[in-house]
């Protein structure tokens, strides 16, 4: 076990490693030496026997941990020598509202590149308010949202809009995202992330009002102003403009159009002002997708609620949810995948689409392969401070194309165009 001090720096520090997701992650790292290029990564967390369980464990891997770093979240000292030892720093450690700001605080004050799996949007817009000017002045770059909230969401639309640019000389106006298949499950830490945004949010109805815009995360000093173009979005069952299939509400929607905007806030509006996005589950067609569409429209509303209030907050989350360490099995995860599909229509007319695909179950072992990517991107693949100056970014705002290109070569996780 290593105690945290002056010495060796790591090119990538896993922090949270021994949480479900986290322990997902490290494999993915273990198994994935950079080619042509030496790569040292290490451990971290705050509990010594988990750690060192868990580098046991890797021990046989292509390319195991070199360290076991020791920190708590709620340490700044710690926090901070554990960054000083860091390129790159991946956090793992949800409910990101209750145990993330440190680290982020740590990462932006000392120019230490970040990225994370949060789909916390309140938490999100706090941390750039409070914390972007001193990354802009070390120049730290901080992602979030780099799982499957929001990956193929936010590269989805960049890759879907760079092949309009080509084809048709302009950006698509308008573009649709609908979930049309997936098989995952549930882990104990979204679950609790979750709960946590759900209940401060409601005890907070100013907050709540700020997030209900999907320009939520349009804030900052390198983010354009938000244009007042109106935001659809589909809160009850609906047809699909394509083909008349029935749609409903997306759990993960809320969470991905906001990212989608700062990224093209971030880039000044290079589809228009007028652009629109929006996101839905895809239910299928006639009556069996109606009534497939009711029933998870009236499912989120039902889980909302039940989250909400204390007494069917607790019968859950002992009886019916998984609890913080607990998650799908690995045979669940391997017999997991999800099918995204985003479209959208040329100014000639010609419709032009995408799909994003993978193989693993989207929370998790998707998710894992997703996130660790984006940390070996941040550190091997996005130029220096001159290129991409400090400050929060979006995961397509700093990487897209490239980060697209890591996904399709290492993971399960393809973009492919489709249609026109």
């Amino acid at each position: 076990m290593s105690t945290i001090s002056q010495g060796d720096r790591y090119d990538v520090v896993l922090y949270g490693a021994t949480s479900f997701v986290g322990a997902l992650i490290a494999e993915h790292l273990a198994r994935s030496p950079q080619e042509g290029r030496p790569f040292t990564w290490a451990l971290a967390g705050r509990a010594p026997a988990k750690l060192e369980a868990l580098r046991a464990a890797l021990a046989a891997a292509p390319h195991p941990p070199t360290a076991a770093l020791v920190a708590d979240a709620h340490d700044p000292e710690a926090l901070r020598a554990l960054c000083g030892r860091a390129r790159v720093v991946l956090s793992t450690v949800g409910p990101y509202a209750q145990h993330g700001e440190g680290l982020v605080r740590a990462c932006a004050e000392l120019g230490v590149d970040y990225c994370d799996l949060t789909g916390e949007v309140h938490w999100v817009r706090r941390m750039i308010e409070r914390h972007e000017a001193a990354a802009a002045a070390s120049g730290a770059r901080l992602v979030m949202c780099c799982g499957f909230d929001s990956l193929p969401s936010d590269l989805g639309v960049d890759a879907l809009q760079r092949e309009a640019q080509r084809r048709f000389g302009a950006p698509l106006g308008a573009i649709r995202y609908t979930l049309d298949a997936a098989r995952g499950g549930f882990s104990g830490g979204t679950v609790a992330s979750l709960t946590g945004a759900l209940v401060e949010l409601a005890g907070d109805p100013a907050q709540r009002r700020l997030m209900a815009s999907p320009y939520a995360l349009c804030v900052g000093s390198r983010s354009s102003p938000a244009p007042a173009t109106r935001q659809p979005a589909v809160r009850r069952p609906a047809r699909d403009p394509r083909d008349g299939a029935w749609l409903a509400p997306f759990l993960m929607a809320d969470i991905n159009t906001r990212v989608v905007h700062r990224t093209h806030a971030l880039r000044a509006h290079p589809y228009g002002a007028s652009f629109t996005y929006s996101e839905a589950t895809r239910a299928g067609r006639g009556a069996g997708g109606w009534l497939i569409a009711q029933a998870l429209t009236l499912g989120l509303g039902a889980l909302g609620a039940a989250l909400l209030w204390a007494p069917t907050r607790r019968a859950l989350t002992r009886w019916a949810l998984p609890r913080p360490g607990e998650g799908p099995s690995a045979r669940e995860r391997e017999a997991g995948f999800f099918v995204v599909s985003l479209w959208g229509e040329a100014p000639s007319g010609e419709r032009l689409g995408l799909r994003v695909q993978g193989d693993r179950d989207p929370g998790y072992g998707a998710t894992a392969q997703m996130c660790a990517e984006a940390a070996l991107c941040l550190a091997f693949d996005v130029g220096g401070a001159s290129e991409a100056p400090g400050g929060f970014w979006t995961p397509a705002a700093l990487m897209g194309e490239a980060l697209v290109g890591r996904l399709g070569a290492r993971t399960g996780v393809r973009f492919e165009v489709v249609g026109g």
